[in-house]
């Protein structure tokens, strides 16, 4: 069973979040997004704000980007609602960081890994800054980052301050491990797109450049193609804070609504490109997949037929020798020729039965060339391993909430993504199993892993994935593959695994059949 994050009103949670460099860091390059993400791993203090628990003090202390940036903040528990408020000090131009950075943006954390905007963070005439803003979260961190306008849904890399745990804070602090996705420095640029440096006027608010950012990133995206009426929608609201900039005498208000709206709307338009150009990268992916697969049986189609048909021929050849054999009594002469002819007949039989064979392995291997790619694309998505029982693909129990087996959103996203990919495999065989640790009562790790496994199959048959040929199998705390004495072992041993299999991809060549992993 998963064990519980959250400590006492006031504790303190460490979790892994955003950083500028780290050695774990793993680049995912879209090909027709402009946009980069970063998986990127980072130690940050969190803090529990339980309800009701008072008046929290946090520091802000500058990243390795702008050491001498600091702020402070005040969280307050309200009913239903957390309050943060923030002021920032030593803040410089966000542009130091890249033409494309106009603003900066104030995030909360979760331990899972859940990025919300607070909200922007506008430099001040002193270099300092206030911003107050509230979130549903009750354990977070708090980071600041630089970004191209206020509206984003995903924060870059360039994290300029993180929240730092002061002295007199309560409660005791707990490593979590996560891994956030972050917007690698200058990715908003994509590689052959031209991106003029913006040139501030100071008679103009800020919000009508962050628009231009907007629209020109969406458009960097394919909005205009994958989402058409949002974006054109964007360009219009565009247009309406450029006839307002062309006035002889500019109403700030009425010019700071318009580009806001235009931010909103290309930020729309952006995110639905992004979504449809995944899924016809999906589609495509699933196409060839299939293909794949069609050409394959038909290969193997084909090296049974000769294989039979050498098979025919090999026993004609043999009568013919016998027939050879007995004529050769009754006239020397003619069973002289009779022989020769019987041993062509067999040496031709025998290349056929050769050249059967060989069209035997190649069946093999493509089966085996099956396998590889789709282990590979599971890969992609889950960590998955070849193992003789099948391809193993592993999930870990932060797709479930604690001692729940409902699946998170991420969870389902990931895998619609798995379920898309095995549709594309006809005849493969998918036994899902949940398992736990060795915490609780082992009646209810048993019914908790059985309701896991069964939330992970009915989600895959949701998704168009055959019913009978998917099963799940609870195994509650009965097989662990690390131990249960420590933090480490127990969140190896609560997962859920699927093992495909079937004839379509054949078995390992360097594991043998009655072996077990």
């Amino acid at each position: 069973m998963k064990r519980m994050l959250l400590l006492a009103m006031g504790s303190v949670l460490s979790l892994s979040a955003f950083a500028q460099t780290s050695p774990q860091a793993v680049i995912s390059v879209s090909p027709t997004s402009g946009y980069r993400v970063i998986v990127i791993s980072r130690t940050v203090q969190a803090v529990n704000y339980q309800h009701k628990s008072g008046v929290s003090d946090v520091d802000f202390a500058g990243t390795a980007l702008l050491p001498s940036a600091d702020g402070k903040a005040k969280v307050r528990s309200k009913r239903g609602t957390m309050e943060v408020e923030a002021e920032f000090g030593n803040l410089q131009n966000p542009t130091t960081f890249g033409g494309e950075y106009l603003t900066y943006v104030m995030w909360a954390i979760s331990p899972e890994g859940r990025a919300v905007n607070l909200g922007e963070v506008l430099v001040g005439g002193n270099d300092r800054s206030k911003l107050t803003a509230t979130t549903d979260l009750q354990a977070f961190a708090l980071i600041v980052t630089a970004e191209p306008y206020y509206a984003v849904r995903q924060p870059s890399d360039v994290v300029v301050l993180e929240n730092v745990v002061r002295a007199d804070t309560k409660g005791t602090s707990e490593e979590v491990n996560a891994k956030y996705e972050l917007m690698e420095r200058g990715g908003y640029i994509p590689t052959g797109y031209k991106f003029d440096p913006v040139v501030l006027n100071a008679s103009l608010p800020l919000e009508f450049y962050e628009a231009r950012n907007a629209l020109r990133i969406a458009q960097s995206e394919g909005a205009e193609t994958y989402a058409g009426a949002s974006y054109q929608n964007a360009v219009q609201q565009m247009n309406t804070a450029d006839a307002d900039v062309t006035r002889n005498h500019i109403e700030r208000k009425p010019l700071i609504a318009a580009a806001r709206a235009a931010v909103e709307s290309a930020e729309d338009a952006r995110e639905i490109a992004v979504k449809k150009i995944d899924e016809e990268r999906l589609a495509n992916d699933r196409l060839a997949s299939s293909n794949a697969l069609a050409t394959s049986q038909a290969q193997t189609d084909n090296a049974t037929r000769l294989k039979e048909k050498a098979q025919a021929d090999a026993a004609n050849a043999q009568a013919n020798a016998d027939k050879a054999q007995a004529d050769m009594a009754a006239n020397q002469a003619a069973s002289a020729a009779a022989i020769t002819a019987a041993q062509a007949d067999a040496e031709q039989a025998r290349l056929a039965a050769l050249n059967a064979q060989q069209n035997e392995n190649q069946a093999v291997s493509d089966k085996a060339a099956m396998r590889a790619q789709l282990s590979e694309q599971l890969n992609s998505i889950l960590a998955t391993r070849d193992s003789a029982r099948g391809l193993i693909v592993s999930m870990s129990d932060v797709l479930f909430d604690t001692g729940k087996f409902s699946l998170k959103p991420g969870a389902r996203e990931k895998l619609a993504k798995v379920a898309g990919i095995l549709i594309a495999y006809p005849g493969l065989n998918i036994e899902v199993g949940g398992y736990t640790d060795n915490v609780g009562g082992d009646a209810m790790n048993q019914t908790l892993s059985e309701n896991r496994a069964g939330a992970v199959r009915s989600y895959l048959v949701e998704q168009g994935v055959t019913t009978n040929s998917v099963t799940s199998k609870g195994f509650g705390n009965t097989l662990p593959v690390a131990s249960n004495e420590n933090a480490a072992g127990r969140q190896e041993n609560r997962r859920v695994e699927l093992v495909v299999s079937g004839d379509a991809i054949g078995s390992p060549a360097n594991v043998t059949t009655g072996s077990l992993l």
